[in-house]
């Protein structure tokens, strides 16, 4: 995990994959905080810190994260963190507005008692936003990286919510576009290496051209996804509502 925070440090600021990641979720965010810049939100596996920055429009954040390497590269947003694991947060019950959590959730061996413990810290009518990798097929480099312990369906997500008392505003796949071509890189790696190596290529910064093309590709894709749900993707991005 740590080998994954250092190149994720170094990538997330221009890589295309982080661009689009945040052309998918700074709409969802905004949707959920509804206009308002007054309010309280937590990023649960806040990791480097950088996502910290995607809540600050929108009130005071907090982070947590129970790697110590990304607590500590997290320190430069100056934002308040905690060292903590997610299915048991150091928080009083409806204590956030909004409650985030991008990428975590396929890491922890629990996801169920994860997303309960997100609701439970979650405020009654607030908002859950999460990302999380799709289809185990997409198994691959990164997923060793990232240690893993699944891939998540559209259905999977869904049955989760529901665990946890919250209702689903939008349940939608990202990352269509480059579907077929994570797909093909991901089976070569399983035929080529197995499931015992992984190279961190994935998250190293391609030519400038290839970049900002693919760039482009997906933010074309998050425009069109604000009005119309993917049926596929790499990665799925939620936004659920407490009652």
């Amino acid at each position: 995990m740590d080998r994954l925070l250092e190149l994720t440090s170094r990538a997330e600021v221009s890589h295309f994959w982080f661009r689009g990641f945040r052309n998918f979720v700074v709409p969802t965010l905004a949707r959920a905080a509804g206009g308002r810049t007054d309010l309280t939100l937590l990023d649960c596996g806040c990791g480097t810190g950088y996502n910290l920055t995607l809540l600050a429009p929108y009130g005071r954040s907090y982070g947590t994260d129970l790697n110590i390497t990304g607590l500590r590269m997290a320190r430069r947003v100056g934002q308040p963190l905690v060292r903590a694991d997610a299915t048991t947060l150091p928080f009083h019950a409806e204590q956030f507005d909004i409650v985030t959590s991008f990428d975590m959730l396929q890491s922890v061996p629990d996801d169920g008692a994860a997303v309960r413990e997100l609701a439970r810290v979650l405020k009654a009518g607030g908002s859950l936003v999460l990302t999380v990798a799709a289809f185990e097929i997409l198994h691959g480099d990164h997923s060793l990286l990232a240690e893993d312990v699944r891939r998540y369906s559209r259905a999977a997500v869904l049955a989760l919510l529901a665990d946890a008392g919250l209702q689903p505003q939008r349940v939608t796949y990202a990352f269509a576009t480059l579907f077929p071509i994570v797909l093909a890189v991901r089976l070569a790696q399983r035929l080529w290496r197995g499931h015992s190596a992984a190279t961190g290529q994935e998250i190293a910064v391609p030519p400038p051209l290839v970049n900002e093309l693919l760039a482009a590709v997906v933010s074309g894709e998050a425009a069109l996804a604000r009005f119309v749900s993917m049926p596929f993707g790499s990665s799925l991005v939620v936004l659920a509502r407490k009652p």
